[in-house]
C-alpha cells in the first residue's frame, strides 16, 4: 500500500487516487465473484471511497478504526492486505479471520482495524471503549468510527455520544451519509437536514462535510484528532456522500429512481478527483499507469484467492474460548467472617489493586457506591478515573467494556438489575461473545458483567426476572451464580482474572447472608461445581440462592432419613457435569434439578437432558425439575410464595423420586 500520509499535496493526492481506486476496483471484483465464488451478501461503499481515504489520511500509525459492515474501503485504506481481505470475503482459510467473518463483519485488532460491524450502529459504544482506554493507559490514540446515517436513529449510537460527550473520550464519529438508510432515504426518517445537528444536543462540536472529496474529509479529521489528542474530547463529522452500488450485492434498487441514481453518478469521488490531479499538472500517463498497477494488483488477487483452500472443517470448533491454563495452587492468607456484599467489595478492592489496568463502572458504582451498597468506599480509595458513575445507558456501558477489553484493560462494569440487560443484550451477545472465535484466538474480551436478580418481596416482574438460561446459550460468555459469600469472593476473582467475557449473576436476596471466607494471595480458574453435602438416596442439584433451598431440603430429608446429595453448579458456563454424574450416580440414579427461572427453558432442562443422555439406563427414574411456573412475577408476596419455589417444595420433589 502506498503511503497516504506524504505531505505533499500532489503526492498525496496521487495516492489518494491509486487507494480509491482501489477500493473501487476491489469491490467490483468482490460483486463478480459474487455471481458463482462468494456465497452470501455484501455490502459496498462504492462511491463513499473518499472518506476512508481522506479519514486515513489525517490520522497517525496506533490510532484505531470501527468501520460499518460497509468497511472494505476502511479496511484498504488502514492498510490491510488486498489478497488477504479478498481471502475472507471468499471464505477462504487464508482470509484475515479464516472465513468466520466474511464480508460484513471482519477485524484484525491488532492492526488497528478493530473491525467491522454488522449490527447498525453498535460500534459507537465499542469505540468509546477504545478510547476510554487510550484516555486511561495515555497513549495519544484516537479512534474514529464510522456509522452510515441511518445509525444516527439508533438508541446505542446516542448512548455512545452522550458517554464520549461525558468522559470528555479521545473519538471521531464520522457519519457517511449516502442519504439512504438502506433502502428508505434518510429524509423520510430524520427531521434535520444536516445529521451534525444532532450534536448540538450533547455540546459536541460538529461539522458537515463535503464526503466526496478527500482533502475536505482530511481537513475536517484532522482538526477532530487533534482537538482529540489535546483532551477537548469528540467530534461528530457529517461526511455527504453518495451510494453508487446496491445496499447488497443481490439488491436490484427497485426503490430507486433513474433520476437518483443519475445525480448520484454526477458526484462520483473517483473521477472528480482525478481531473482535479490533470488540472493540477499532474502527467495523464501517470495517472494511467497507476490505474494498470491497481488492475494487475487486483487480478493477482483475484487468481490467487480463487485457487485457495476453504477452511478445514476439523477447526470449526476452535477459539469459542481462551485455552484453559494449567491449575495452579492458590494460597489460603487468612480466613474471614464476611456479608456477601463485603465479599464482593473485597474481591474488586484486592483486583483493583492488583491491576492497574482495572476499571469499575456503571449505573451509581462511584460516589453512591451501588445501589446496594455494594462498591462503597471504591471511588474514594481508588479514584474517579478508575471507579466511575456513567449515563442511564446499558449499551453504552457494555459495549464500551468490550472496546476497553480490546485495548488492554479489565473493565468491571455493573447493571443494576438483570432485567436491565435486555435493553444492551448485542453487545454480550453479538459483540463480546465472538470476538475470540472471530479473530481466531487473537483478540480477548477480557470483561466482567456484574448484575442481580431473583425474588424479593415487592420485586415487579421487571426487577425479577432470571436470565441464567438465555446467558448460558451464547458461546464464548461464561456465567456464574454465586450462592455463599465465599464464592462471591473467589468466583469474582476468578472471572476478572480470565481472559474471556464473564457474567456474574448476584443475588440481593444475599446480600445481607453472613458466612465464612477464604481470602486468597492470587485468583483462582473459573469453573467447578461444589458438593455441599453427600448421600446416597437422591441428588439435588441446583445454583444460585435455590442451591441453599436444596441444602435445607437435604436437612428436611434426613430427619426423616432420606440421604441426599447436594450440588452448587455455581458455573453454568463452563459446566462441571463430571461433577454431576459423579452425584447423581452416588445417589442412585435419582436426581432432582431446582431452579428460581421459570420452568419452560429454563437451565434445568439442559442439565436434565445431559443427565439422561451421558448416564440412560443408570437412571433409576427420569428427572425432576421443580422450577418458578410460566408466570410473570407478581409484586405481592402473598402471590410469589404460591410460586417461587422453596425448601419444602425441593424436597417434596425428591420424596417423589425416593418413596415412589
Amino acid at each position: 500500500m502506498p503511503d497516504i500520509t506524504t505531505a505533499s499535496y500532489e503526492r498525496t493526492g496521487i495516492d489518494a487516487y491509486r487507494v480509491m481506486i482501489l477500493i473501487r476496483g476491489f469491490e467490483e471484483r468482490c460483486l463478480a465473484l459474487g455471481v458463482d465464488t462468494i456465497a452470501g451478501s455484501m455490502h459496498f461503499c462504492g462511491g463513499q471511497e473518499a472518506i476512508p481515504v481522506g479519514a486515513r489520511a489525517a490520522l497517525r500509525d496506533g490510532d484505531r478504526v470501527v468501520a460499518t459492515y460497509r468497511g472494505h474501503g476502511w479496511a484498504l485504506a488502514w492498510g490491510l492486505d488486498v489478497r488477504d481481505v479478498l481471502a475472507e470475503i471468499a471464505h477462504r482459510a487464508d482470509g484475515v479471520n479464516g472465513g468466520r467473518a466474511g464480508s460484513p463483519y471482519f477485524m484484525v485488532p491488532e492492526s488497528g482495524f478493530i473491525g467491522e460491524n454488522s449490527i447498525v450502529g453498535a460500534g459507537v459504544p465499542i469505540a468509546d471503549g477504545v478510547a476510554l482506554a487510550a484516555q486511561s493507559l495515555a497513549t495519544g490514540r484516537v479512534c474514529v468510527v464510522s456509522i452510515g446515517d441511518g445509525a444516527t436513529n439508533q438508541g446505542a449510537v446516542h448512548e455512545g455520544f452522550n458517554f464520549a460527550a461525558v468522559r470528555n473520550l479521545p473519538v471521531v464519529f464520522v457519519v457517511e451519509n449516502n442519504g439512504w438508510s438502506e433502502m428508505t432515504p434518510i429524509a423520510a426518517t430524520a427531521r434535520v437536514a444536516n445529521l451534525a445537528e444532532r450534536a448540538a444536543g450533547y455540546e459536541i462540536p460538529s461539522v458537515t462535510v463535503d464526503g466526496n472529496d478527500p482533502d475536505a474529509v482530511q481537513a475536517a479529521v484532522a482538526e477532530a484528532a487533534d482537538r482529540a489528542r489535546r483532551g477537548d474530547g469528540p467530534t461528530i463529522i457529517e461526511a455527504k456522500t453518495v451510494r453508487l452500488m446496491a445496499h447488497y450485492n443481490r439488491d436490484i434498487e427497485h426503490y430507486r429512481t433513474s433520476a437518483d441514481k443519475e445525480r448520484s453518478g454526477g458526484l462520483d469521488p473517483l473521477p472528480r478527483l482525478r481531473r482535479r490531479l490533470l488540472d493540477a499538472g499532474v502527467p495523464a500517463a501517470l495517472l494511467e499507469s497507476c490505474e494498470r498497477d491497481v488492475d494487475e494488483l487486483l487480478d493477482a488477487a483475484v487468481r490467487e484467492v480463487v485457487a485457495l483452500p476453504a477452511p478445514d472443517p476439523a477447526t470449526s470448533r476452535d477459539h469459542v474460548v481462551a485455552a484453559p491454563a494449567a491449575p495452579a495452587a492458590v494460597e489460603v492468607v487468612e480466613r474471614r467472617e464476611w456479608q456477601y456484599w463485603r465479599a464482593v467489595n473485597e474481591a474488586l478492592r484486592t483486583e483493583l489493586d492488583a491491576r492497574p489496568e482495572l476499571l469499575v463502572y456503571g449505573e451509581d458504582v462511584g460516589h453512591a457506591g451501588g445501589i446496594f451498597g455494594v462498591t462503597r468506599k471504591l471511588q474514594k480509595d481508588f479514584g474517579e478515573d478508575r471507579v466511575f458513575d456513567t449515563p442511564i445507558s446499558e449499551s453504552a456501558i457494555l459495549g464500551s467494556a468490550v472496546g476497553a477489553a480490546l485495548e488492554g484493560m479489565r473493565p468491571v462494569v455493573e447493571i443494576m438489575w438483570a432485567d436491565f440487560l435486555f435493553v444492551a443484550l448485542d453487545q454480550l451477545v453479538n459483540q463480546a461473545a465472538n470476538m475470540r472465535y472471530i479473530s481466531r484466538g487473537r483478540a480477548g474480551v477480557p470483561l466482567v458483567v456484574r448484575t442481580q436478580q431473583g425474588v424479593t418481596p415487592g420485586s415487579c416482574a421487571q426487577h425479577s426476572r432470571s436470565v441464567e438460561a438465555l446467558l448460558a446459550h451464547i458461546p464464548g460468555l461464561r456465567v456464574g451464580l454465586p450462592a455463599t459469600p465465599a464464592d462471591a469472593y473467589a468466583m469474582l476473582r476468578a472471572a476478572i482474572a480470565d481472559p474471556d467475557p464473564v457474567v456474574i449473576i448476584e443475588s440481593r436476596s444475599l446480600y445481607q447472608v453472613r458466612g465464612p471466607v477464604e481470602v486468597t494471595a492470587t485468583a483462582g480458574p473459573i469453573g467447578g461445581a461444589t458438593v455441599r453435602r453427600r448421600g446416597t438416596d437422591v441428588a439435588l442439584v441446583s445454583w444460585g440462592p435455590m442451591a441453599n433451598a436444596a441444602e435445607e431440603a437435604a436437612g428436611l430429608l434426613a430427619a426423616e432419613g432420606v440421604d441426599a446429595t447436594v450440588v452448587d453448579l455455581r458455573w453454568l458456563s463452563p459446566l462441571d457435569t463430571e461433577t454431576i454424574d459423579e452425584a447423581v450416580t452416588a445417589s442412585g440414579g435419582r436426581v432432582v434439578v431446582a431452579h428460581e427461572a421459570v420452568l419452560t427453558g429454563g437451565f434445568g432442562a439442559e442439565i436434565a437432558a445431559g443427565i439422561s443422555e451421558r448416564l440412560g439406563r443408570a437412571l433409576r427414574a427420569p428427572v425432576r425439575r421443580v422450577a418458578t411456573p410460566d408466570v410473570p412475577m407478581p409484586a405481592a408476596p402473598a402471590l410469589q410464595a404460591a410460586l417461587v419455589p422453596t425448601a419444602s417444595t425441593v424436597a417434596d420433589a425428591a420424596r417423589v423420586l425416593v418413596r415412589g
